[in-house]
């Protein structure tokens, strides 16, 4: 008897390999202009016992969009959107510096703010779910009301803190490495295999696909949907208590400003479609890096800060543009033309 998996798995790892191709061109191509800017880029020295150079900020500065994308990765599966993940950010980031402000436990700060995140995204789940308000539309709700409440928690003040435990989580070193980086990837993998190794990744394609299929099949598609929401939810409550900590205060109108673009782009770069179904964590991964590389070349370049969305803008378009298959198919019937004259 033939193992049909087989195929079917090598079909897979052939398309994986296939959309790698475009975030990893990319990286190597940006990666090349920040050599030919700043030809220290790929310098890494050790100093005062810990990594230290462009490379490791990237990794660094761009640990918060790493867990950020990978909640939204798993949104856009389920073809949905989550346009609330920056306000997100901030409302998590003021509930953990008001509570550090008050002198509470450190452990039940980091719940307080991962639950923040959480019950965001469950009032994004169920008005998705349970009252079917399109997710752009749901999601744009908490977009424009979050950083209210954020302003609100913090009583429309900057809330600034000294923690000794929350300043090491947003710029501490173990073994040379960011303590972030450390736990963002270790949140990384820990959901991957949770996902991968278990149904709920097959589920949320499933819903993603074609949620009338998914329903017939016996898929609880509005537990699947919540969970999703709550899984983007916790994801931004991550990052937004590391970004708290980094700057040891709470900024309710620029903490998250504009995260949730960098987010959705960085799924879109792994080959993620907006239209739902497939996802791929690790790609994902890399087009978060993608995005973050091209923040730190502008700013290498020495280009005023107004410009940075503009040319992230530009830059994002050429590389949608080579993403797209129908540009794609004219290039290759182009190519064709010309070598069949």
């Amino acid at each position: 008897m033939v193992n049909s998996d087989k195929p079917n798995a090598h079909v897979h790892h052939s398309d994986i390999w296939r959309k790698a191709t475009l975030p990893i061109t990319a990286l190597i191509l940006i990666m090349i202009v920040n050599a030919m800017i700043s030809p220290n880029f790929f310098t890494v020295s050790i100093v005062e016992g810990h990594l230290y150079g462009s490379l490791i900020d990237i990794v660094h500065r761009g640990s918060p969009l790493i867990i950020m994308s990978v909640g939204m990765s798993l949104v856009i599966a389920t073809g949905g959107i989550d346009l609330s993940v920056g306000a997100v950010v901030a409302i998590a980031g003021a509930v953990m510096a008001v509570l550090i402000d008050h002198n509470y436990p450190g452990w039940l700060i980091i719940l307080a703010t991962l639950a923040t995140g959480a019950l965001c995204g469950l009032w994004n789940g169920i008005l998705v779910a349970y009252l079917k308000i399109q997710p752009i539309i749901a999601t744009l709700i908490l977009m424009v009301a979050g950083r209210g409440i954020a302003q609100m928690i913090t009583s429309g003040q900057i809330v600034t803190f000294h923690s000794e435990l929350f300043s090491q989580l947003g710029d501490g070193y173990w073994f040379g490495l960011p303590i972030r980086v450390i736990f963002i990837l270790l949140a990384v993998v820990i959901l991957a295999l949770v996902i991968r190794r278990s149904a709920l990744g097959l589920f949320i394609e499933s819903v993603g696909g074609n949620t009338e299929a998914s329903r017939l099949a016996g898929i609880d598609s509005r537990s699947i949907l919540i969970g999703v929401y709550m899984l983007s939810g916790l994801c931004a409550g991550f990052a937004g208590m590391i970004i708290t900590a980094d700057i040891s205060g709470a900024d309710a109108n620029n903490a998250g400003l504009w995260m949730e673009m960098d987010a959705i782009l960085a799924v879109v770069i792994g080959g993620a479609s907006l239209a739902g179904g497939r996802f791929y964590l690790g790609l994902t991964l890399l087009g978060a890096l993608v995005i973050q590389s091209l923040t730190i070349s502008i700013l290498v370049s020495g280009l005023p800060a107004q410009f940075t969305l503009v040319v992230k803008a530009i830059v994002i378009v050429l590389i949608l543009l080579i993403q797209s298959p129908q540009m794609k198919q004219k290039i290759l019937a182009k190519w064709r033309n010309r070598h069949a004259h």
